[in-house]
């Protein structure tokens, strides 16, 4: 079961990095859909990103493009990244590392989501641990 959380008035979800992979595999690649359009969802409420239905469309039928599913995956990794600097980490998400890991999956497994879905977990639990200690003043 994934942890719901309200950060600056967008819902995220913390979800267990090897369930989203888990899930990936049982179902065929159809929870990788889901997965990819909510995560997308997310960093727009964020303000990373404008169009999760786009990304989405652009991984399935971009894919008879051949280009489009790459320049998708490509810009998440980055805008995980984004997210992650706007937060004020340090230790921020290698987009090169997630990428790769994404040509692995072509002919391997989804271990580009467990990679990403780490990050995305720091990202949201960072953001709420800040969010309070605004909230108790510890913030200026």
């Amino acid at each position: 079961m994934a942890e719901s959380l309200q950060l600056d008035g967008a819902s995220v979800k913390i979800r267990r990095p090897w369930g989203v992979f888990l899930l990936a595999i049982v179902t065929l690649g159809i929870y990788y859909l889901v997965w990819y359009y909510k995560t997308n969802r997310e960093l727009a409420g964020y303000g990373v990103g404008d169009s999760p239905g786009l990304s989405l469309v652009a991984i399935t039928l971009g894919g008879f493009l051949i280009i489009p599913p790459f320049v998708s995956e490509w810009r998440y990794y980055r805008r995980i990244g984004e997210a992650q600097a706007r937060a004020g980490m340090e230790h921020r998400i290698s987009h090169v590392t997630g990428f790769v890991l994404y040509l692995l999956a072509l002919i391997l497994l989804p271990f580009e989501a467990v990679y990403a879905q780490h990050h995305l977990n720091r990202l949201w639990r960072h953001r709420a641990e800040e969010a309070q200690k605004a909230e108790l003043g510890m913030r200026g």
